[in-house]
């Protein structure tokens, strides 16, 4: 082909580019991808041409054409950063979530100091359920921007979606915090400062830096959470117990002696009791801190704990559990979805006492392994009225005389609430009779429930 013929043929070629985006323009989409595609079947502009024909097949709504035509640029520059960053959004729109976190990573080494990318990333890494991922790239984002609003507001709700809300009230809570720290003390006392301590769920490092602060120089903290852990690590040392407390974040099932304990623990303390006792899998994590972690004869904090509780009547907390006719409609048959568990406020919430206390539940956390309870029990009523439930608390024994409760009568600003087991329906019940009541635990929840009542005596 003569340079007159070449020159010609780019002419043409030329032509139909602009035609191309004259029609990509106006909105003709159809046209402009005919027009495109015939341009790049010349080889012309190769790099120039892809993203424009990306865009079109994208906005006619054929993603995978999209994604095709950016695959067939990055082939010829892996480095093209908008190719990552549109292949990306694609994904993402198509919910494949895994895949976009991919190419917005690649986009990172490309340019990682862009907050955009950055954003986006984090983003995407929030939906996929990387929470804690997200968080550190929202983190690097205000480091890039500081005033950013967005990047701040999302990791506050990505933060409080994580962490649970009762932990600034547990940490308020200065009744709590003496028995253990007297606890702690006592220990210590009976150990030696130098005795190796494992304080499981570190949560801000509290109970940790009560035993430095009485002289323990040989602390092992972990939390499974890893921005708690972070949070964990950076107030240790900003109360100067860095050398004495070391914070591992790893579940207590994940660590190992001779590696982050550098000997079985003498001292075991832990906080991780729920309101409703056991559902931060309290039992097997001690089976497993028994099994590995501790010697035979080590200190476990808290040695016991029990569930109390009684039966209650409230209109109030029947309205929380319960529903039957609402709007005119008979919806009762929802009931069935219902919480077994619901947190209340014991001193704010509007209820009767309908039987004195009794024991739902206990557990000595000094055993080396625990199995499963059911039993039944009559409870006699005290006060005639309809049972919603039973409102249960706890009752914890430290070490020896050292306990702490949350007793609804005389608790009243600490960070464990009590619980509402509402009954399936509520039962109508007369002083002097008792009522059977089926409960226990599973060894992650309690058991509070109506068990097979006596009958009255027909009358002749």
């Amino acid at each position: 082909m003569t340079t007159s013929d070449k020159g010609e043929a780019a002419g043409l070629v030329g032509r139909s580019l602009n035609e191309a985006m004259h029609f990509h323009a106006m909105g003709d989409l159809d046209r402009a991808e005919k027009q495109y595609v015939q341009v790049l079947s010349k080889e012309y502009r190769t790099t120039d041409i892809l993203p424009l024909l990306a865009s079109v097949v994208a906005k006619r709504g054929d993603a995978e054409a999209a994604i095709y035509y950016w695959d067939k640029l990055l082939a010829i520059d892996p480095r093209h950063l908008t190719g990552y960053l549109e292949k990306a959004n694609l994904l993402r729109g198509m919910g494949k979530t895994a895949e976009a976190i991919t190419c917005y990573e690649i986009a990172r080494t490309i340019a990682p100091e862009n907050p955009l990318i950055r954003n986006n990333l984090a983003v995407t890494m929030a939906e996929f359920g990387r929470k804690d991922d997200a968080l550190q790239e929202f983190n690097h984002v205000l480091r890039l921007q500081p005033g950013n609003i967005n990047a701040y507001h999302q990791m506050r709700r990505l933060s409080t979606s994580i962490v649970p809300f009762w932990h600034v009230a547990m940490m308020n809570d200065v009744s709590r915090n003496d028995a253990f720290e007297a606890a702690i003390l006592k220990a210590i006392e009976m150990r030696g400062k130098d005795a190796q301590i494992l304080d499981i769920g570190s949560g801000s490092g509290l109970l940790s830096m009560m035993a430095a602060r009485a002289g323990a120089t040989n602390v092992v903290t972990c939390e499974s959470v890893p921005v708690i852990a972070r949070m964990a690590e950076a107030i240790v040392a900003d109360n100067g117990y860095s050398e004495q407390v070391k914070v591992v974040s790893k579940p207590s099932t994940g660590l190992s002696v001779g590696k982050e304990l550098s000997a079985k623990a003498e001292i075991l303390v832990s906080e991780i009791l729920s309101s409703d006792l056991l559902a931060e899998h309290v039992l097997s994590t001690f089976e497993d801190a028994q099994s590995r972690l501790l010697t035979d004869d080590a200190i476990v904090i808290p040695q016991r704990a029990a569930a109390i509780g009684c039966l209650v009547s409230s209109q109030t907390l029947t309205d929380y559990s319960h529903v039957k006719t609402v709007s005119g409609f008979n919806v009762q048959r929802f009931n069935g979805l219902a919480p077994m568990a619901l947190p209340i406020h014991g001193t704010m919430s509007d209820w009767t006492r309908l039987s004195d206390d009794f024991e739902i539940t206990s557990v000595d956390l000094t055993r080396k392994t625990f199995e499963a309870e059911l039993r039944q029990v009559a409870i006699p009523v005290t006060t005639s009225g309809t049972v919603v439930g039973v409102v249960q608390w706890m009752h914890v024994d430290l070490l020896d005389d050292i306990t702490f409760a949350n007793h609804p009568d005389d608790y009243h600003d600490g960070g464990w609430l009590q619980i509402l087991h509402p009954f399936p329906e509520p039962i109508a019940v007369e002083a002097g009779s008792s009522l059977n009541l089926l409960v226990g635990h599973d060894k992650k929840s309690l058991i509070v429930l109506p068990g097979p009542q006596k009958r009255a005596a027909s009358k002749n």
